[in-house]
């Protein structure tokens, strides 16, 4: 298999936990260089990598034919076009770009180069939507009426020294698991015609958006979303209703706390969930009533970089192509829009 040279913009949270390892075990990857600009934590775990002080450093080798911006996110737009200034196919960390208008800049400039430009919306790779999506496609629920998909987590207090709390970073939740909650919607539903949105800070002190709920709104389905940082209690993560039953989907897609625990992402066993977070199928299969547990289908994250594999060597379309996924900040930009007039926004097209 044919190795493509990486180059990974940053060995935070992001770079240890959600790209390191799968560019490491992945046969037709050889990381290369890791950008770390004071520290060299990345050594202790890929001594053979190469550490460089600076992106400019990266963009300055060569052999690199592969550049992952998974910086911070107000630098993607500038980091991303340098990268492809410099000949590099780019994958970019969500969210893609604040500003569709930059996006779409981006977008023609891989275009004229011939380059890869994808986006890591790895969460279509969770083993929980890869269930939901194939609970759809069996018709087993009949005409889906209504779709809820959650995120909760629980953090009462303003994180210290952080980027992702501050005002003029443009961060806050909406950008960070909006991006992927959206995407996940428009995979199933495609494109809303209009948006509906509450966005708000709700702990004490907070700079920047902790809670979302967004209305997407279809013709056939009830599509709604909400994620927030005052959610203690477990609520399910997805719920689907339709004309001959429903399914309730509770729990994480356990491959991130894998990846936390420094779990190698290979093996059979890899992304499987554990049978007390399956979810419930209560709908008439073939005439009879049936209630009870489906069996997760495993998660499967290495499926994103097998994708970039293709596209690359092969000249492929990438399935998360950044002009693809453009379509999540256009909505995104509408659900802002929505909160400041109160009012639904409609979309183009």
């Amino acid at each position: 298999m044919q190795k493509i040279i990486t180059g990974l913009a940053s060995y935070g949270m992001s770079g240890s936990v959600f790209h390191a390892p799968f560019l490491d075990v992945h046969p037709g990857f050889e990381l290369h260089t890791i950008v770390e600009r004071s520290k060299n934590l990345a050594r202790a775990r890929y001594p053979h990598v190469q550490i460089v002080r600076s992106f400019e450093a990266l963009l300055d080798i060569p052999e690199i034919q592969l550049v992952v911006v998974n910086t911070p996110d107000t630098t993607h737009y500038d980091y991303v076009k340098l990268a492809l200034l410099a000949g590099k196919h780019v994958v970019v960390e969500k969210p893609f770009v604040f500003d569709v208008s930059q996006g779409e800049e981006l977008v023609r400039l891989a275009r004229k180069s011939g380059l890869v430009l994808a986006v890591y919306q790895n969460r279509r790779w969770d083993g929980d939507f890869l269930t939901v999506k194939k609970i759809l496609e069996s018709g087993v629920l009949g005409r889906v009426v209504e779709f809820q998909s959650a995120f909760q987590r629980y953090r009462n207090f303003i994180q210290p020294g952080t980027w992702k709390e501050k005002a003029d970073q443009q961060v806050g939740i909406t950008y960070n698991l909006g991006s992927h909650m959206i995407d996940q919607a428009v995979q199933l539903f495609g494109m809303p015609q209009a948006v509906y949105a509450d966005i708000d800070r709700l702990r004490d002190g907070s700079e920047v958006d902790d809670y979302y709920f967004i209305k997407l709104i279809y013709p056939q389905v009830k599509v709604l979303l909400r994620a927030g940082y005052l959610m203690r209690e477990e609520t399910p993560r997805y719920y689907l209703h339709g004309t001959e039953g429903s399914y309730v989907k509770q729990g994480l897609d356990p491959q991130e706390e894998c990846l936390k625990q420094g779990v190698i992402p290979t093996g059979a066993a890899w992304g499987k969930e554990a049978e007390a977070n399956w979810g419930t199928l209560n709908a008439t299969v073939s005439g009879l009533h049936y209630r009870g547990k489906i069996e997760t289908l495993p998660g499967n994250y290495m499926a994103f970089y097998d994708d970039i594999h293709r596209s690359v060597t092969e000249n492929q379309k990438a399935l998360t192509d950044a002009e693809d996924v453009l379509q999540v900040i256009r909505i995104i930009q509408a659900s802002f829009e929505s909160e400041h007039t109160g009012e639904v926004v409609h979309l183009e097209g």
